[in-house]
């Protein structure tokens, strides 16, 4: 029976890679002289070069063929007009809104929500600038010096990975932390350092009842209550959450209460007012400049044709690989210390968003989805994985990331970052033949014997693909262009996948366990309905615990 459809066409691409296996990046370069050129693309000053591919142009014509044959532009287009594009929920998908600069109305179920948007934004300036210059104070009348920040998911991995990156915008004065995990270590060591009196909490929770979040946030309210009183916990407290009678409830005062919407996914939200902590910790003004640099990516994103579009490029090969190759993995590798949380902040972005198995018919899906995304900055990757990369079993496409102009003045530490970098890329594209290994050591003086012995383990088969992406300096505006440039190659990826990138129901199964758990973990219930693994580990806790 003939494919049609999808099927047909991921069997077209896996023609084109057995096309592409005796055609490894070595021969395309010599080949071809303008070869960067013909496979390099801008938006700004953010450079892709995705030359370092398997990839020629009969294969881009073939993957912007299927981009088209799927209607990605079509798809696109209903996302940014509002429709409820996230079908299980029945939601639009509208964090494109959060940062648009432009004066047209952008419309929900009819409705402008700019007008929302920019109210919520002017809310988080005054907010952010009265704590910053000390207008807002802690019950004792001290300025805030600490800020932690309660929340998990994208309530902790956007702001988390933004305030990291920016660190050369915030004050020494004024610090900001980061609480997630249920384990009472991380409130426990983060706390131990603060002073009750100058710190500020914010609870990030849409509708302030997600268990990890409300246990961490019960648990600095005890804090701020045993060394402050009872009173205090209305100067030491705001939210970002839609359930204003529960914020109220907990002793947080109405003004201190910052909502966002349902068409704002929680992995999408940073540039909602869970960056409430990011526009303290670097200024408004730096996080008006992170929105900025977001909305012109999504101008890109919008209206460059496929050819000379980042986020389609990216997402297109990022299929290849995975549907035509079986590449089952994808390492972002940042060469920028300041950006050691970009990766996992991409992982839940990518993993959460595009890991599923169903079509949005509800279908089972007969094709691979989301790849595994990990990854750490470099160079400290190269002395702990790379040698997987260049020379394991399994082929890892790869995304460096580098800029042009560092922070710091401190030569000659990036001029040594950025060779490093490009020497990662030209190595895995080029590997280490066999002669070569073998005139490398007979160079070197080594006998016959030796060379024979040893040139197998210092051969590196080449041909691993990866992308480098180029930039000027980490500002506010072009970390919101790299993050937006990420959130729509996974909207590309899941489109042509055809499944629901906005949900995200395969991480309730857990937390309903979880909840039918606690009481036999606390001892107050019996476990005999659960498997034997279940109950051998909970018999062997209580065990422990006595």
């Amino acid at each position: 029976m003939a494919k049609t459809g999808r099927k047909a066409t991921f069997a077209a691409l896996e023609k084109q890679a057995e096309r592409m296996a005796d055609r490894p990046m070595r021969l395309l370069f010599a080949e071809d002289p303008n070869r960067f050129q013909r496979f390099s693309v801008k938006a700004g000053d953010i450079l892709l070069d995705y030359s370092k591919n398997r990839v020629d142009e009969e294969v881009m014509d073939a993957l912007f063929a299927f981009a088209r044959s799927v209607d990605v532009e079509g798809r696109r287009d209903a996302m940014w007009a509002g429709e409820p594009i996230n079908s299980t929920e029945h939601r639009s998908v509208l964090h494109m809104a959060l940062r648009y600069q432009g004066d047209q109305p952008v419309k929900v179920g009819g409705e402008d929500v700019m007008p929302g948007v920019r109210e919520t934004l002017a809310n988080i300036k005054v907010f952010s600038d009265m704590v910053r210059d000390g207008s807002i104070r802690g019950t004792a009348g001290e300025q805030f010096t600490d800020i932690v920040n309660i929340g998990i998911g994208g309530s902790d991995l956007g702001p988390a990975m933004v305030t990291l990156a920016l660190e050369p915008y915030t004050r020494a004065d004024l610090r900001a932390h980061y609480v997630s995990n249920v384990d009472g270590a991380h409130m426990h060591d983060t706390l131990k350092r603060l002073d009750p009196s100058r710190t500020l909490f914010i609870v990030a929770s849409k509708t302030f009842t997600t268990d990890e979040t409300m246990t961490n946030a019960a648990s600095a309210r005890k804090w701020i209550a045993d060394a402050l009183g009872e009173a205090a916990v209305n100067d030491h407290f705001a939210a970002v959450s839609t359930n204003i009678a529960a914020c109220q409830a907990f002793g947080i005062k109405q003004d201190r209460i910052f909502g966002f919407w349902d068409w704002v996914g929680g992995r999408y939200s940073v540039w909602s007012a869970i960056g409430l902590p990011v526009a303290i910790a670097v200024g408004f003004e730096n996080f008006e400049k992170f929105l900025k640099g977001a909305a012109e990516m999504d101008a890109h994103f919008l209206s460059a044709p496929l050819e000379k579009n980042l986020p389609v490029i990216m997402g297109l090969i990022g299929v290849w690989y995975r549907n035509a190759w079986g590449f089952a993995t994808h390492a972002v590798l940042p060469y920028d210390q300041r950006l050691s949380r970009f990766t996992a902040y991409l992982q839940q972005q990518d993993m959460e968003s595009n890991g599923k198995s169903v079509t949005l018919a509800g279908k089972a899906v007969n094709w691979s989805t989301g790849p595994i995304v990990w990854g750490e900055p470099g160079t400290n990757g190269q002395h702990a994985f790379y040698q997987l990369i260049h020379q394991g079993t399994d082929v890892i496409p790869c995304d460096f990331l580098i800029a042009a102009n560092p922070q710091e003045d401190l030569p000659p530490h990036h001029a040594k970052l950025v060779a490093n970098v490009l020497a990662q890329s030209e190595a895995l594209m080029l590997g280490k033949t066999e002669k070569e290994v073998e005139a490398e050591l007979e160079a070197q003086g080594l006998g016959e014997d030796e060379i024979a012995a040893l040139t197998p383990h210092k051969v590196f088969p080449g041909n691993r693909p990866s992308n480098t992406i180029m930039y000027g300096k980490l500002t506010p505006e072009t970390l919101g262009a790299l993050v937006a440039l990420y959130e729509h190659k996974v909207f590309v990826q899941g489109t042509i996948w055809n499944v629901n990138s906005y949900d995200q129901w395969g991480v309730e199964l857990g937390k309903q366990l979880a909840k039918a758990l606690l009481p036999k973990v606390e001892g107050k219930a019996e476990w005999k309905d659960h498997d034997a693994s279940t109950q051998g580990l909970l018999a062997y806790y209580h065990e422990l615990r006595k």
